[in-house]
């Protein structure tokens, strides 16, 4: 603003510094409903120190990665063929107990129900390897066997073997002392039979198992009984196709001691045999 005199007027008010009331923060003071506290009062969180490292969680088989994989896949694989494949089932007993002779366009298995048998002997197979690998781990505590995926893995690649080498024999002597195409097909149909349904049998017990270590001797017992089951069905369909007369009542007791017996007290030594070498 210009007077008249031309001089100009300037603002000459004095700013005040404030101070503030509680330069060290608040008091401890209880009001109504509350209570302050100071910073360096207050209860800090304290980290436990050890002089011992953290030790690390045992491997078992539900955490390890590689096995429950391979159990996926196993399901995967039987839910996949189970839509086109059902019908192995509704055939599943008279393929295990039937010895009559149907020799038509019909008695052959389709694509699908191939499929379905080939992804029912692999659960067997992996069943078996699990079952193989919790008896050893619980028999022979001085092996170590880890990683639990190699274990596994070379165990139900070795049940896997052991079918299939069963499964040429029974081809071999059936060709040697049936010469019948009918009663060969007949025998390897019952014995296949009779592994599918090992498998899905010897399923809740190795899931009581993995869950529950502490049944774990009870559920070893109930494997081995459903399997002498699974070779006693199978034997007895055996029988009937091979028994004609009293001379082969002495090939039959033969066939038993080196096809039944001598085979599984193999197969038993050669699992310790495969976990010794794995850990060379």
């Amino acid at each position: 603003m210009l007077p008249e005199s031309g001089n100009i007027i300037t603002d000459t008010t004095e700013f005040s510094i404030i101070e503030p009331s509680y330069p060290e923060g608040f008091n401890v003071e209880t009001g109504n409903d509350s209570t302050f506290v100071q910073y360096s009062a207050m209860s800090q969180l304290e980290i436990p120190r050890s002089e011992s490292c953290p030790e690390e969680r045992p491997s078992s088989l539900l955490h390890d990665t590689g096995t429950m994989s391979l159990i996926l896949v196993v399901f995967l694989f039987v839910a996949f063929s189970f839509k086109r494949g059902c019908k192995y089932f509704t055939h599943l007993g008279t393929y295990m107990f039937s010895v009559r002779r149907r020799h038509n366009l019909f008695d052959d298995h389709t694509v699908n129900e191939t499929q379905m048998l080939a992804a029912l002997i692999a659960n067997t197979c992996v069943m078996e390897g699990i079952i193989l690998y919790l008896a050893i781990s619980s028999t022979q505590p001085q092996l170590e066997l880890l990683p639990v995926f190699r274990y596994v893995g070379s165990l139900s690649a070795f049940a896997l073997l052991f079918y299939l080498l069963q499964l040429v024999l029974y081809k071999v002597l059936g060709y040697v002392f049936l010469d019948d195409k009918v009663y060969v097909k007949l025998l390897v149909d019952g014995f296949n039979a009779s592994q599918t349904l090992l498998g899905l049998l010897l399923l809740p017990v190795a899931f009581v198992m993995l869950v529950y270590p502490e049944m774990l001797h009870f559920m070893l017992i109930c494997a081995i009984f459903l399997y002498i089951m699974a070779r006693i069905v199978f034997i007895c369909k055996g029988f009937r196709i091979f028994f004609n007369n009293l001379t082969s009542l002495l090939y039959f007791i033969l066939y038993l001691c080196s096809v039944e017996i001598v085979p599984v007290i193999l197969s038993i030594q050669g699992t310790l045999f495969l976990c010794r070498i794995l850990q060379s």
